[in-house]
């Protein structure tokens, strides 16, 4: 009996989840190993010219930051193509591999320390994935952009997308001018809200673009390119306040936040929109939530222990953020929540 559910569990994993899958674990391993990469050549870039944390450039004339600026590129394309193939639910989790191919990289490469607690942050990270992975719901089959479209004005997702749009315009307009800079959900709330829209729209064009590339032309529905149009707007808005999220609070704080609501997100976007969950039974949704807050707390551990040694955190205040930038050439993770000012290298009372 446990033989026969478990072939029926593993044909119930379409071919186009298969591709999906595929697709998004190529696209963690790219993305991983560029920032490896690029740090290398800022590096190198460094030694021989103004470091990219006092605001240099020599880095652009470096052959290394490029590979892996291609690499990253290679990656995020993969990224895309993904979405056309599997539920946002499969894809958007597995971004977490990245942090891991990044730490196991960085430990190789880079010789950093990889925690013992890091190890069991990727131990988590793997095992979240994969009950994610075997538990997914199939993709939906959609034979055309307008059916996308339809999907995207039905009441319920409408109503999704309006109240993003109210708490965005909320946030941008009340909150922001007086507690952006010292409330960081504030710029993650944003950059978050936004992004789960934007990657609906990126799984519409991706569907799009598969069924050109299959014969069926897509380019002719005005729906495509009104998807392409909140594509660009969502990432425009997202990389403005995910900038200026960076810019005001330390990096080792702004990922795992922004990866956890991000992600979080877009999983109930599209739970919403493509109806995820309709072709599932409660004890694979439930899995599914597991694997889900597993990924969570190996990402958590993973950002949380970076900066032990031998199991204590440092007693003492890592130097500012940009005199971390100043050493390897790119931000370095730093344990307070606020970046420092220039005058002040010690913690106030």
């Amino acid at each position: 009996m446990a033989s026969h559910s478990w072939k029926d569990a593993y044909r119930g994993m379409s071919s186009d989840n298969i591709k999906g899958l595929v697709l998004a674990l190529s696209s963690s391993l790219f993305i991983g190993a560029s920032f490896i990469v690029k740090k290398k050549g800022l590096k190198k870039a460094g030694a021989t010219g103004v470091r990219a944390g006092v605001g240099g450039y020599s880095y652009l004339y470096e052959p290394l930051w490029w590979v892996g600026m291609i690499t990253m590129i290679v990656g995020e394309i993969a990224n895309f193509a993904a979405y056309a193939f599997a539920p946002a639910i499969l894809v958007t989790p597995l971004g977490a591999l990245s942090i891991i191919i990044s730490a196991v990289l960085a430990h190789i490469m880079l010789r950093e320390k990889l925690h013992i607690f890091g190890i069991l942050g990727c131990v988590l990270c793997v095992v979240g994935s994969t009950t994610i992975v075997l538990h997914a719901p199939q993709e939906r089959p959609i034979e055309s952009v307008t059916e996308v479209w339809n999907l995207a004005t039905e009441p319920a997702f409408v109503l999704y997308a309006v109240l993003v749009l109210i708490a965005v315009f909320i946030i941008v307009f009340h909150y922001i001018p007086s507690y952006g800079q010292t409330h960081i959900m504030c710029y993650i709330g944003v950059c978050s809200l936004v992004g789960s829209l934007s990657v609906m729209s990126v799984k519409a064009i991706g569907i799009a673009l598969k069924l050109t590339l299959s014969g069926m032309n897509q380019l002719v529905y005005p729906q495509t390119w009104a998807f392409t149009f909140i594509v660009l707007l969502c990432v425009i808005t997202q990389m403005n306040y995910l900038n200026k999220a960076l810019d005001t609070f330390n990096t080792a704080v702004v990922s795992p936040i922004y990866y956890v609501m991000f992600t979080s997100l877009t999983i109930l976007a599209s739970v919403i929109m493509f109806k995820d969950w309709d072709r599932q039974n409660p004890s694979q949704i439930i899995t599914e939530l597991c694997g889900f807050v597993t990924i969570l707390s190996g990402t958590f551990l993973l950002h949380k222990t970076k900066d032990m040694v031998d199991g204590q955190l440092p007693l003492s205040v890592r130097p500012p953020k940009h005199m971390d930038d100043e050493e390897d050439g790119i931000d370095n993770e730093s344990i307070p929540l606020r970046r420092q000012d220039t005058s002040s290298c010690t913690r106030s009372p």
